[in-house]
């Protein structure tokens, strides 16, 4: 049986077990999805003593950008070089090729929900990973400005340097507060940061922040509704949580673990009811 898993640190709220092992059951592949609860300084050993019957690998935080230092770039992992972020892997042999997936899964949403980068002023909670692929996303598909806003500052400005590289005409800025991302001024914000996974977790925008004719994304999947989405909510706002994008990231994983083109439609169905019912558990 080859196995497949997802790393990342915490890793218990992960809903990717239940939606892949779905899918393999449904596609009649003898595999198995598991998670790896990683330490940052564990990433190291973890690799080095990597079972042979693994044969590809999710990676969420914190491991994003790191999991870099242990992977094969080629020809066609440009892109990965310039936005240093991965979060689908497949081994070749005895080594691991990576991809983005959460760029085409976080664009994919988008287009579900209707909403539409191009012309629009965008405000990011976070520089991590998941940062790096959607705000060179919203970038590609046309957004007007975006603004960026981390505790590390080092890591916002590795961000804004990213996108200004690739896509020298944007204006991007970096909030040295969350006050400065100015968000009344801004037609949609995004939350990339872990910062809602526990109910312990403060809010980090104000309610008076948040207009009616505000889009407001949290990539959080687990809970459903974070504080942010509660305000969003709220205030009569379009919004959504990460589930859809979590969902559309884990078909094209499947499909470069697989080597499948395309994922049948009705898998996709599976996938999907296998998340909602363990959203709810």
């Amino acid at each position: 049986m080859n196995i497949y898993g997802v790393i990342g640190w915490p890793i218990k709220h992960s809903l990717s077990p239940a939606m892949h092992n779905a899918a393999f059951k449904a596609l009649g592949i003898d595999a198995e999805y598991r998670t790896f609860e990683i330490k940052p300084e564990g990433l190291g050993d973890f690799f080095a003593d990597i079972d042979s019957c693994i044969k590809g690998l999710n990676v969420t935080i914190p491991h994003k950008e790191k999991v870099l230092d242990f992977i094969q770039l080629d020809q066609e992992s440009f892109y990965l070089r310039q936005i240093k972020a991965v979060n689908t892997l497949v081994r070749q042999g005895k080594a691991w090729k990576g991809f983005n997936t959460d760029i085409n899964g976080f664009s994919r949403h988008l287009k579900v929900l209707g909403f539409d980068p191009r012309g629009k002023k965008i405000a990011i909670l976070g520089a991590g990973g998941a940062s790096r692929a959607v705000s060179y996303e919203l970038a590609n598909k046309g957004a007007q400005e975006i603004c960026i806003f981390d505790i590390d500052k080092d890591k916002a400005s590795g961000v804004a340097s990213m996108l200004k590289e690739l896509f020298s005409n944007l204006p991007v800025k970096i909030a040295n507060s969350v006050e400065e991302l100015n968000i009344l001024s801004k037609d949609a914000l995004i939350n990339a940061t872990p910062i809602g996974l526990k109910e312990s977790d403060p809010c980090l925008i104000d309610k008076k922040m948040i207009r009616k004719d505000l889009f407001v994304y949290d990539l959080i999947y687990n809970p459903a509704e974070t504080k942010l989405l509660s305000l969003a909510k709220a205030a009569g706002a379009s919004y959504s949580n990460g589930l859809g994008m979590l969902l559309y990231q884990g078909v094209l994983s499947l499909s470069k673990w697989t080597g499948r083109d395309n994922i049948p439609i009705q898998v996709v169905e599976v996938m999907r009811k296998a998340l909602n019912a363990a959203i709810k558990q």
